[in-house]
């Protein structure tokens, strides 16, 4: 099924997913968001595509949630009773959270609301030195979205991000990387390129099976009561990757001093232990609406 409000294009491992409402600043709708889980279905489940870029078309990343219709105009994905409701941009961060693949972010503009939280799961976020960001909620009398009360203290820590989600002001780039938000700053031509030269490097270098794994290994143990849960698992991973062909790749490559043509697939060669943890309720289009 063609989408409408986004793009979705694969290049030599790499899939690029574009919001593409540009002459909205791509602002946040239901549509949207139920395409985006769409994509991200297809590209966990494609052993071609490695690593997901996301941005926004035109000068701009994504607005926020579109309220042209009305306040809570994109918010109603789910009647009452309010314990059946779901915040979409929540479902959105669960599924991007969950991805086995890693995703970057190239914050090519305003990103604001659900622009700025779903950057939040993302992995690595490069922006436009001219991006600007901001977690808005407060202003507009509503409550933050986007799971971002979990993941925003961790990315930056619990002080920068009360302060942030309290005030609901918009801040510069500059902001964001002194913060450690985003990790890079670009030129805005520069942006594009460097998300995919960084996917590149990630697609030509490293094991499909032992990205997953470290991905979701460090993302999980954000939560972790004790040292003893990491090693737990680290000791699982350890254990079956030592014996892999992967493994076995990637010494040969470094003893023959070339690039490493990894043979094993997230579709098939994961290891039974995975996912050692409750999965995500909403996969395979389950979006709410």
């Amino acid at each position: 099924m063609p989408f409408e409000q986004i793009k979705y294009e694969k290049e030599k491992g790499i899939g690029l997913i574009t919001l593409n409402r540009p002459d909205k600043l791509n602002a946040f709708t239901s549509q949207m968001a139920w395409e985006l889980i769409q994509a991200l279905d297809q590209a966990d489940e494609d052993d071609e595509v490695r690593v997901l870029v996301f941005t926004g078309a035109g000068r701009g990343f994504c607005a926020g949630a579109d309220l042209s219709a009305g306040g809570g105009s994109a918010f109603s994905y789910r009647a009452e009773p309010i314990d059946e409701f779901r915040d979409g941009g929540g479902v959105l961060n669960l599924r991007i959270f969950e991805m086995k693949k890693p995703v970057i972010a190239a914050i090519n503009g305003p990103a604001v609301g659900i622009g700025a939280t779903m950057t939040l799961p993302m992995d690595i976020r490069l922006a436009s030195e001219s991006a600007k960001m901001g977690f808005v909620f407060t202003r507009r009398a509503i409550a933050p979205d986007g799971c971002c009360t979990w993941f925003l203290p961790r990315v930056v820590g619990i002080g920068q991000a009360a302060e942030w989600l309290i005030s609901g002001r918009v801040f510069s780039a500059q902001e964001a990387l002194q913060a450690g938000l985003v990790h890079r700053l670009l030129p805005a031509d520069d942006l594009l390129p460097a998300a995919m030269e960084k996917a590149r490097e990630i697609v030509e270098n490293t094991s499909a099976i032992s990205v997953a794994l470290t991905k979701q290994m460090v993302w999980r143990m954000l939560g972790a009561d004790h040292p003893m849960e990491a090693h737990r698992v680290e000791s699982k991973a350890v254990y079956f990757m030592s014996s892999s062909d992967d493994c076995r790749e990637g010494v040969n490559a470094f003893l023959e001093k070339r690039k490493p043509l990894f043979p094993m697939k997230l579709s098939r060669d994961l290891p039974d232990f995975y996912p050692w943890w409750p999965e995500f309720p909403f996969k395979k289009s389950g979006f709410p609406g």
